[in-house]
């Protein structure tokens, strides 16, 4: 049975690829942050629903001494990770002449700095050693083609693709792949601050005339994540309706 971490899995997107994981038969950690009691509880419920081990595991993805907290504590109760979601992120829309320097700095240590610190954790521990793995990497369609007013969320996201592509080059010979999902507009508590109008525009800008849910980004993540994806590797899947066609 192969052990599944996924970071921000207390989050829409986050659980909804803990619940597809736990059932296709994988044992999952649920990583969270802030929200204890919603990871804990997601848990329990992976355990009942599925019949699998699960967890709830807190660490700041964007600290490193945390990070490896997190790893020594999934791998005393579920064993080695097999596979690594990096989902965690942070959003914040801002006109780029008012984004600050903290603002700047932690949207690029949570949403980059995360990737590279349970990557590189979990590749050292598992998955090198252990010739097989899989990391998979949640951007973003802004990450491929940028939006206004988030500039540093577009930066940050379009690192976690070039980091990607550049690591699944570098540990293929590793028996490791790594792979990227770039979600468009997925109905979730990001979406809570836009009005009714802006959502309604996003609909009509998508050309499916619908928006996602955090189903069909689990659906994506946990093909990619299985055996059926054995030979792909450094890959960027939009999973956006049609809304960023590259």
């Amino acid at each position: 049975m192969k052990t599944a971490l996924v970071t921000g899995g207390a989050g829409g997107i986050g659980s909804a690829i803990c619940k597809k994981l736990a059932q296709s038969g994988c044992q999952v950690a649920v990583h969270y942050n802030t929200k204890k009691d919603t990871a804990e509880a997601l848990a329990e419920q992976l355990q009942k629903s599925f019949g699998v081990k699960a967890m709830a595991v807190w660490a700041d993805v964007a600290d490193r001494e945390s990070v490896n907290s997190m790893f020594d504590k999934v791998d005393n109760t579920l064993g080695g990770v097999d596979i690594l979601v990096n989902n965690a992120g942070i959003a914040q829309q801002k006109l780029f002449t008012d984004i600050t320097a903290n603002d700047w700095r932690s949207m690029l240590d949570t949403n980059l700095g995360g990737v590279f610190n349970c990557s590189q954790e979990v590749l050292r521990r598992h998955m090198i050693p252990g010739h097989s793995g899989v990391i998979l990497n949640i951007s973003s369609m802004w990450g491929q083609v940028g939006a206004s007013c988030e500039v540093h969320y577009s930066a940050a996201k379009a690192g976690v693709i070039g980091l990607t592509k550049a690591l699944a080059k570098e540990v293929g010979l590793s028996g490791v792949r790594v792979n990227c999902i770039a979600p468009g507009v997925i109905m979730t508590d990001m979406m809570k601050g836009f009005d009714e109008e802006t959502i309604q525009a996003l609909r009509e800008e998508t050309p499916l005339n619908t928006l996602g849910t955090p189903d069909d980004i689990a659906e994506a993540a946990v093909f990619l994540c299985s055996d059926k994806a054995r030979f792909i590797t450094g890959q960027v899947l939009g999973v956006n309706g049609g809304f960023v066609i590259l």
